[in-house]
């Protein structure tokens, strides 16, 4: 059975912290309080978290010399961090982010919003994870010896490309956005452009040869796979 995400909530609000630890553990998460930047630190320090809750006004250091400070620290660099605030002018948002946060939440914000937004950075640090054999129309994909055959030939094909084609032939007939790809393919909250999907989805089809045909462009949605493409129908990315 996978594992509780531990969540941080760095908050100087008792009713607050008490309010979003509540809704976190009916939604399968294992919350820690911490109520200032030195309390936190000892819990990092104790168990690394999965993602970190960060009031931007706190006793002691603020929220963005928190930010700044874990991000500096090669063992929470990678830990995702959501700022809590109730600054909500542009320029304040930019400096947060510019501090290391991977979201920006404006207070009062609701519940379902929050667990989102907390769900989506924690599916970028687990990228869908290659573990079968799967076949789709003239293709098949051997996750465990990293292999990729149309009609029983190999392809050769990139690291990136072979983690788009396993996610893509896992959920055949769907169609998925630039957005949902970086969080599920990608991973490990990385900042790159949408547009970054298109080169390597460009690169996909050109390795599959005839199979890229299955890899379908649906205009102003995103990309899916199909066995049976529409004659014709693929656009170019």
């Amino acid at each position: 059975m996978r594992n509780q995400p531990r969540i941080l909530i760095v908050e100087d609000e008792p009713a607050i912290a008490e309010l979003i630890a509540v809704n976190l553990r009916h939604n399968g998460m294992s919350p820690v309080w911490s109520e200032d930047g030195d309390s936190a630190q000892r819990e990092i320090d104790a168990v690394l978290p999965d993602a970190i809750l960060l009031d931007w006004m706190l006793p002691g250091a603020s929220g963005l010399q928190l930010a700044r400070r874990w991000r500096a620290d090669p063992r929470t660099k990678g830990v995702p961090i959501l700022m809590l605030t109730a600054r909500g002018d542009e320029p304040d948002k930019v400096s947060g982010l510019d501090a290391g946060a991977d979201d920006y939440i404006t207070k009062p914000f609701s519940t379902q919003e929050l667990l989102a937004r907390i769900r989506a950075v924690l599916r970028r640090r687990s990228p869908e994870k290659a573990e079968e054999t799967v076949v789709l129309g003239g293709i098949t994909l051997d996750a465990a010896a990293h292999r990729v055959l149309w009609n029983g030939r190999p392809v050769k094909i990139g690291p990136t490309e072979f983690k788009l084609l396993n996610f893509l032939i896992k959920h055949p007939e769907r169609v998925h956005s630039r957005q949902q790809l970086l969080d599920r393919v990608w991973g490990d909250h990385v900042f790159i452009e949408e547009r970054t999907v298109d080169v390597h989805v460009k690169r996909l089809r050109e390795a599959l040869g005839p199979g890229g045909a299955l890899v379908e462009t649906v205009r102003g949605a995103g990309y899916r796979i199909t066995a049976q493409p529409a004659g014709g129908s693929r656009e170019a990315a």
